[in-house]
């Protein structure tokens, strides 16, 4: 959905010098019908109160009148009955949670749990060795996580450290100094420049008054607030032009205000409730429950199943209760929490050296998955600081005369030097400050906000007065008689005042923020006054941006290689959002502003943002849905940001990514820190959250196919066999060993396709992992079952033992060599091969499969030496399973099911 630029164009007033930023005609005259009511910003946390709203349509005395306070002030007594009503003024109130709470949100988990209580039924029957390692497990991977996210509550906190300032209020008619505490609604206020807001305020009067509003919004320049009634609709609580919000600043100038809210209540108030809610769970979360619900319900149905049939079938339910006890923990992963842990704690410390702090543990496998990356402007793509871009006469090509001219008044005015004043000062492109000295200031005129612009009158080298003016463009032209274009002075007709513009307009379009450059050779004299500011002779502009990053483009086109759609939300203006954009070439078109998205449902939301690549003059609510509209459409969502507007958005995302120069507040909502703000530094984060969100994986597939198959083996084998398939005690020790075989799975080498895109967890693609393959072991169960039961005639009872033994050895054999098959989407062992750590595994518990049944252990474990016979046998069901498990999957990788 696309609008049209805003229509309040009134040039942009920073610090001494009127600065254009639209270049579109002004705002249209007002109606006469009463203005429309401002509306509240929706989101389901974040709002700006609507007694803000409302205040800001009342003139000064009805304000303070419904506010029931004087331009005196509210007295002492007053304040503090007010203070029992709304509370201290603090942004968050809620206390921190306890360990004990934190670690029982991590306990709170479905395999955990599982887990916990089979040990304890393992414990409660005598098994100890199976109760010992599924706890060595579970304490394991709790305590990993415990460590890792134990500072994740504290960003609530954090909001309170930035009210240990003092206010200056008036009270009883005096003012004086109090913490921001103390602050209650109908406080009469002074503001100064340097001053922090301290809460939602209505301004009552001020003079040249800039508000830095860069940490709700993201802007680099201030902005101008006034005391007039403002009854014009915005989609943005920041836009409205008389009300300065808790979190900002004042850049400069001077105001008195009223306090309209307080603490909770302010517009900063609703970020901190929106962060000390709980997190959305990710997709990371949300997948890993859906297994392990999966695996329960298998479960839930499978160990009953085992158990009624082998009860009524061999008539000794004990037996049949210890079997499927043992079923139950062979088929449940209880690697996995220990295998997530390791595989995400490894990632966190392959990201350290690649300059990635993580924060939570589960926002590695998120990092991988993330196939949207949504990101601010200021400071990631741009360098954060405002530099002197162009110097260029009416023409628009570059000139030394303009800089020169534009340098020496930002030298010689005395006044607070502005953002733009030290970027021409800054500036690398001057190579004349030996020539400065040789300049005399005589006079100046300073900025004023009738006149718009600024002028000094100095000697030049050759002893001529001259005088230099710059300032808002649109004024300028008014003031000038004449212009010089190639060193041609030319009068300024009024049919060509238009051609003129041309440059001013295309530079303002672009973004650029601009100011007119003019002189006049004064007469002999050593003072100038107003007057003396026309018939000035036009040289040309002076042009400020936020530059782009050198690695910004780059970077964005690796992002895309990778799968990673890069995506712009911003507070800033859209005509220099779309400069940006431009230069790092990102699409620009369509674009949605913050009114676009007011306006929008959150399916047409959800919509509109899978098209658009850039979103500007979004408030933190409007970021917040933004994420969360992506989220809803099945993306992997990252955002990244550094201030006090970016932390809702950072905890709404799968993935919040901050720096380490970022707010406090911004660090603690993020899941990573990057040392350094460059899209950059997350190539490298993204490729290794990718190898873990790997890893991972081969053990889910393992795993769950393997016991799936396990399922219909261990079902067929009780409904006809005369004795148990296995006896518990075999069915521990396999379930062991094979754990043990996938230990180093962790520290597998990963393919480049598997980390080329993005992996996002499909829970659906799971399960035909496990529908199709797992069944492929239970066709190589069941020929193992006839060899046993008809080459080696096992059918009596009193050959059990070894039955068992040869399945016991089979299984075990195809369960650990397979998983070289499923680690990969190649042909195992020829075009990809494990580390060195897992094939040693896979060797080291084959080998010991084989010597099982001839140790000195084989009694205890009710095993028994095999015939020669069944080794050739057992050779071409492994060659077997593995070829027809490798067709299967190549078919499945065709089809893309997988």
């Amino acid at each position: 959905m696309m609008t049209t630029p805003e229509a309040d164009s009134t040039a942009a007033l920073i610090d001494g010098h009127a600065i254009s930023g639209t270049g579109v005609p002004g705002p249209p005259a007002r109606p006469e019908e009463p203005p429309p009511a401002l509306p509240k910003v929706k989101s389901q946390n974040i709002h700006v109160s609507p007694a803000v709203l409302d205040a800001a349509q009342k003139d000064g005395d009805d304000l303070l009148k419904s506010l029931r306070t004087t331009a005196a002030g509210l007295t002492q007594t007053e304040a503090e009955d007010r203070a029992r009503t709304t509370g201290p003024n603090e942004v968050a109130q809620e206390h921190r949670q306890g360990w004990p709470i934190r670690l029982l949100k991590i306990i709170r988990n479905p395999l955990v749990i599982l887990l916990a209580t089979l040990s304890a039924i393992s414990f409660a029957t005598g098994d100890a060795r199976a109760a010992t390692v599924m706890a060595v497990m579970v304490a394991l991977s709790v305590a990993l996580r415990f460590m890792q996210e134990a500072r994740a509550d504290a960003a609530a906190a954090k909001l309170k450290a930035m009210i240990h300032v003092t206010a200056t209020v008036v009270r009883d008619g005096a003012a004086r100094e109090m913490p921001l505490r103390d602050l209650v609604p109908g406080d009469i206020i002074t503001l100064s420049a340097g001053d922090m807001i301290p809460g939602d305020v209505r301004v009552l009067s001020a003079k040249d008054l800039f508000v830095s509003q860069g940490s709700l919004t993201g802007e680099s320049f201030p902005v101008e607030k006034f005391h007039d009634a403002d009854a014009k609709a915005v989609t943005s609580p920041t836009e409205i032009k008389n009300t300065c919000f808790m979190g900002t600043s004042v850049e400069s100038g001077t105001a008195t205000a009223v306090v309209v809210t307080t603490g909770v209540r302010t517009y900063l108030g609703s970020m901190a409730g929106s962060l000390t809610e709980d997190r959305t769970p990710t997709s990371f979360d949300q997948g890993l429950n859906h297994f392990t619900w999966l695996m329960i319900k298998l479960m839930a149905v499978m160990v009953p199943l085992v158990f009624l049939i082998n009860g009524f079938t061999k008539h000794d339910w004990r037996g049949a209760f210890f079997f499927a006890m043992a079923v139950a923990v062979g088929l449940t992963p209880e690697m996995l929490p220990m295998i997530v842990s390791v595989c995400l704690s490894k990632g966190a410390l392959a990201m350290s050296r690649k300059k990635v702090i993580v924060k939570r543990l589960n926002a590695i496998q998120n990092f991988g998955g993330m196939d949207v990356l949504c990101t601010d402007k200021t400071g990631t793509l741009t360098e954060d600081r405002v530099v002197l871009q162009r110097h260029c006469n009416l023409a628009g090509r570059e000139t030394e005369e303009v800089l020169l001219d534009g340098y020496l008044i930002s030298y010689f005015q005395t006044g607070l030097k502005n953002l733009l004043d030290r970027a021409i000062l800054d500036s690398p492109d001057f190579h004349q400050q030996a020539l400065i000295t040789k300049y005399k200031k005589l006079d100046e005129l300073p900025f004023d906000f009738t006149r718009r612009m600024m002028s000094v009158l100095v000697e030049t080298p050759e002893g001529k007065p001259i005088l230099l003016t710059k300032g808002a463009p649109e004024e300028v032209f008014h003031q000038c008689s004449h212009f010089e274009l190639d060193g041609k002075v030319s009068p300024m007709d009024p049919g060509l005042i238009v051609g003129l513009k041309e440059e001013y307009d295309r530079l303002s379009n672009d973004g650029f923020r601009v100011l007119a450059v003019a002189t006049k050779e004064m007469p002999a004299k050593q003072a100038c006054a107003k007057d003396d500011e026309g018939d000035l002779v036009l040289k040309g502009y002076v042009a400020f941006l936020d530059p782009p990053k050198n690695t910004a483009g780059p970077a964005i086109e690796a992002l895309h290689k990778h799968g990673v759609a890069v995506k712009i939300l911003t507070g800033d203006n859209q005509l220099i959002s779309r400069k940006v954009c431009k230069d790092v070439g990102l699409a620009s078109d369509p674009m949605l502003l913050g009114g676009d998205v007011e306006k929008m449902s959150d399916v047409e939301l959800a919509e509109a943002a899978e098209k658009t690549t850039l979103f500007a003059r979004l408030s933190p609510a409007h970021k917040q849905r933004v994420i969360r509209a992506l989220r809803s459409k099945g993306h992997v969502v990252g955002f990244m940001g550094d201030g006090i507007n970016d932390a809702p958005a950072l905890r709404a995302a799968d993935i919040g990514i901050s720096v380490d120069t970022a707010t406090d507040i911004a660090k603690e909502s993020a899941d990573l820190i990057l040392l350094e703000k460059d899209l950059m530094v997350l190539e490298g984060g993204v490729v290794e959250g990718r190898k873990v969100f790997a890893n991972i994986l081969k053990y889910i597939r393992m795993g769950a196919s393997s016991n799936f198959g396990n399922m219909f083996s261990v079902l067929g084998a009780s409904a006809f066999l005369p004795f148990l398939p296995m006896a518990p005690i075999q069915v521990l020790t396999n379930n062991l060993l094979y754990d043990f075989s996938q230990v180093p799975i962790p520290i597998d080498a990963v393919d480049d396709e598997q980390v080329s895109r993005p992996r996002p967890w499909n829970i659906d693609e799971i399960k035909r992992f496990i529908f199709f393959i797992g069944p492929i072991s239970s066709i190589f169960d069941y020929t193992t079952f006839f060899v046993m039961l008809w080459v080696f005639k096992c059918w009596d009872p009193s050959r059990a033992p070894l039955f068992q033994t040869g399945w016991f050895v089979e299984s075990l054999m195809t369960q650990t060599l397979i998983i070289h098959v499923i680690r990969t989407n190649k042909i195992p062992f020829i075009q990809s091969r494990a580390s060195w750590p897992l094939t040693v595994t896979t060797l080291s518990i084959m080998a010991l499969g084989i010597w099982l049944p001839y140790s000195p252990l084989a009694s205890s474990l009710g095993l028994m030496g095999l015939p020669r016979m069944y080794w050739p046998i057992l050779l071409l069901t492994l060659l077997a399973y593995v070829g027809l498990t490798q067709v299967i999957k190549v078919w499945l990788l065709r089809k893309k099911w997988i």
